[in-house]
């Protein structure tokens, strides 16, 4: 199993940016692709970023693109979702997940993710 802990999250104002850091522990994050979701009040879970576990392949949801970014650095253990022009819409708890089953593709379904962080909430006022 793995320990992960998302922090970064805050009060912001519509067009900020934000930086979300989600830092494991028990086991090494650099054999697993790395997923982010977040959930809004009323809302569902849904999938906002994918990260292989070499780094060089990425996938977001369509409402992120270009203004969200996934990355990882594995010598910290940490996987990072790097947030600009943010909305009101993007207001949300932001979880960061592990998926352990080894695999080519970036999957979207949370229930394919094994491990999941506390959250970290987000508030973007207008």
């Amino acid at each position: 199993q793995v320990q992960l802990v998302e922090s970064g999250g805050g009060l912001v104002q519509a067009g900020a940016s934000l930086r979300l850091s989600c830092t494991a522990s028990g086991r090494t994050l650099s054999r697993y692709n790395m997923g982010w979701f977040r959930q809004a009040p009323g809302k569902e879970r849904e999938f906002v970023a994918a990260i292989m576990r070499s780094g060089g392949t990425t996938y977001y949801a369509d409402s992120m693109k270009g203004r969200f970014t996934i990355s990882r650095d594995d010598a910290k253990n940490t996987v990072y979702l790097q947030m600009t022009s943010l909305k009101p819409e993007d207001t949300a708890v932001y979880y960061c997940a592990a998926d352990r089953f080894i695999r080519r593709n970036l999957v979207t379904r949370e229930s394919e993710y094994d491990d999941w962080g506390q959250g970290t909430q987000v508030t973007v006022s207008s």
